[in-house]
């Protein structure tokens, strides 16, 4: 009984001994961002494009300094922008990027982050855009405060793929960590005020085909704006 009991027992210490040492060789160790070229999202993105250029005549939004302390903990760097083209149309465009999208970290998504703030979603679905030839994945929301009504158009980035959801995000990140690694994330929003989602949707569109066709091919395969990012 006591050699079953020792055999048992140094069974136990080998296998906590192998999953402790496997748990080490899995803990991602290196950032992905530090392996590619810095990220800009000024340089980035064009003040002036096709027909639109930038609205200096709104206030830029502060955020609250609880909802800034939040924002950088997540994110390196972001980008909030609104557009003017020649017909007076607005499209709003936020921009997100952080170096380390592990668990505490993780790009939060609008529709997580829109309700927090009070928002009712009216709707919340996933689609494709088409960018002149290109197909682009996104998730569309309907945001609702009030007399405020906000179409919204967005979409995530972890470790090179598009991720809409929760799940997405998370297999991304495990792929990356089996080989030792530490995703990165870029979140891209645009977004319109109209009661009418569906002309707010199409006017997000027209306004993502028209700065597509202003970046470098690099640009947009960085941003998921080709083929060989989703």
């Amino acid at each position: 009984m006591i050699r079953v009991t020792r055999r048992r027992a140094l069974g136990v210490f080998a296998a906590m001994a192998l999953a402790a040492g496997a748990a080490r060789w899995a803990t991602p160790t290196v950032h992905v961002s530090d392996l590619e070229p810095k990220v800009d999202l000024e340089g980035w993105f064009p003040r002036a494009f096709g027909a639109w250029r930038i609205d200096d005549s709104l206030p830029v939004v502060i955020p609250a300094p609880d909802a800034q302390a939040l924002l950088d903990k997540l994110y390196n760097q972001t980008l909030a922008r609104t557009y003017v083209d020649g017909g007076g149309q607005r499209v709003m465009l936020s921009v997100a990027y952080g170096g380390d999208q592990s668990d505490g970290t993780r790009a939060h998504r609008p529709e997580v982050c829109y309700p927090a703030q009070g928002f009712e979603l009216s709707d919340n679905r996933v689609g494709e855009l088409d960018l002149g030839g290109e197909r682009l994945r996104v998730r569309r929301l309907m945001a609702n405060l009030g007399g405020r009504h906000e179409p919204i158009t967005y979409w995530t980035i972890v470790g090179g793929q598009i991720a809409l959801s929760g799940t997405e995000q998370k297999l991304a990140q495990l792929r990356y960590g089996l080989r030792g690694l530490i995703p990165d994330g870029l979140l891209v929003r645009v977004s319109s005020i109209d009661p009418d989602k569906a002309r707010g949707w199409a006017l997000q569109q027209r306004f993502l085909a028209d700065m597509r066709n202003a970046l470098s091919p690099a640009l947009r395969q960085r941003l998921g704006m080709d083929a060989s990012a989703t």
